[in-house]
């Protein structure tokens, strides 16, 4: 049996060395700002989907938008009670 092995490189920091973390408000991976663009993307996709379907079926939009009003009733009612 013919197994690859490498050699892992030794780290560059000595084992006693100790890195510091970034402060909580500037972490580089979180994107900060960009709610307000993806919520208005996600109800424009939305609305496009429905329009679509609404093309093709008439009975299938108004079930669709049926179940979405409904189900932001109740979310709105889950978190206010």
């Amino acid at each position: 049996m013919n197994l690859f092995i490498q050699a892992i490189p030794a780290s560059e920091l000595s084992p006693k060395t100790i890195q510091e973390s970034p402060l909580p408000g500037q972490d580089p991976l979180i994107a900060r700002g960009l709610q307000k663009e993806q919520y208005a993307g996600i109800i424009g996709l939305a609305i496009v989907v429905i329009a679509a379907v609404g093309f093709f079926s008439r009975r299938v939009e108004y079930a669709i938008v049926l179940a979405l009003v409904l189900s932001t009733f109740l979310i709105a009612l889950f978190l206010l009670v």
